[in-house]
């Protein structure tokens, strides 16, 4: 069954690619008729494919997009706002423009801005109107959501069904209890020590299976999936946060004594070390931080690139070259999606080991 299942998403993907091909074959032959047309700019499709969206894009059909809107929701001057992205439309000076309790809110590149007075720009095009709080369900936010829901849906009857039955498990339960005695007896266990682990297995079993299936989830070229979370260096900021408060907070007179009085350091050397030291506090989650979210987004520009290799050479006959390349890479992403996710769970448990370790 899974092997089937397996076969057709391989499938599903080759179509999609080949799909890609034949598109570009298409723009080939109506690139002469068409010479007016704008130069085809790589880096601008990369980024709108990485980057957050207040909308779902799903295709596009006789030059219209088709997408779907998401809830737009702004803390403003004057209270709280909400709408659907939809709702954005061209003003008559071309700027993305929506008009809600008297005040005016223009899109750009995906951010939002007050826009009562028009829009004002820097010396480098930069939009310097201030901005209301947004806390709007985000194309991220909507992939957090159901990886959230997803991981309920899986670990609570598989609990449910530890507490019922005591014999071997079976179903779900049977395929998920080698992935968690696998964090539990190679990540947990060796670098928190055997007394300890137990406490924060919650929170490692949690990193590690939000990272992989958020990770999987961006490789899902199609909706409702598409939104990659540790894209966001801000998502995965926040992750490396509660690994640093949890590590500080864990943290026994042994781990404050090696910070603020490394042990077989001269005193007089120590107005060096500490600072050293506190730096490394910091570091840490800071490395966790940018590996993360270097990692994946690298993986995702590289295909995106490969792909944009037959719009820029304007020719169909790249697509084989790049399409071969692009399924490397993408079963190569298949591998850092639980890499990653295994590293972060991994680094987190050995900080939060050394903060626990007691003095030998």
């Amino acid at each position: 069954m899974i092997a089937q299942k397996s076969l057709k998403r391989f499938f599903l993907l080759v179509m999609f690619f080949i799909s890609l091909g034949a598109f570009a074959q298409e723009h080939e032959n109506t690139h002469n008729e068409e010479a007016a047309d704008e130069a085809f700019n790589a880096t601008e499709l990369i980024d709108h494919h990485i980057n957050d969206s207040h909308e779902f894009h799903i295709a596009d059909w006789e030059g219209r997009a088709i997408s779907m809107p998401l809830p737009v929701i702004l803390w403003t001057e004057n209270g709280l706002v909400t709408f659907m992205s939809s709702e954005f439309h061209h003003d008559e000076e071309g700027e993305v423009i929506v008009e809600k309790n008297g005040m005016k809110f223009a899109r750009v590149h995906d951010q939002i801005y007050y826009a009562d007075g028009g829009l004002s720009f820097d010396e480098e095009h930069h939009v310097t109107n201030s901005r209301p709080l947004d806390f709007s369900i985000t194309k991220n936010v909507f992939t957090l959501i159901l990886t959230a829901i997803i991981m309920l849906l899986v670990f609570i009857p598989v609990a449910n069904s530890y507490k019922k039955n005591g014999k071997a498990p079976r179903g779900i339960a049977g395929f998920m209890e080698p992935l968690i005695v696998f964090v539990r007896d190679d990540i947990a266990r060796p670098n928190i020590g055997e007394k300890k682990y137990k406490k924060y297995m919650p929170y490692l079993l949690t990193v590690f299976f939000l990272i992989w299936i958020a990770n999987l989830f961006g490789l899902i070229p199609f909706f409702p999936f598409q939104g990659t979370l540790t894209n966001n260096i801000v998502f995965t900021g926040v992750l490396a946060t509660f690994t640093f408060l949890i590590t500080i907070f864990s943290g026994n007179k042994s781990y404050w004594g090696h910070i603020f009085a490394t042990p077989g350091v001269p005193k007089w050397l120590l107005p060096i070390m500490i600072p050293v030291e506190v730096l490394g506090m910091f570091t840490k989650p800071f490395a966790l931080m940018v590996r993360l979210f270097a990692n994946i987004t690298a993986g995702h520009i590289i295909i995106l690139s490969l792909m944009a290799l037959i719009f820029i050479f304007e020719t169909a006959w790249v697509s084989p070259v790049s399409i071969a390349f692009s399924l490397f890479m993408y079963f190569l992403e298949l591998l850092v999606a639980a890499l990653q996710a295994y590293v972060f769970t991994l680094l987190s448990a050995l900080f939060i080991g050394q903060a626990v370790e007691e003095h030998h």
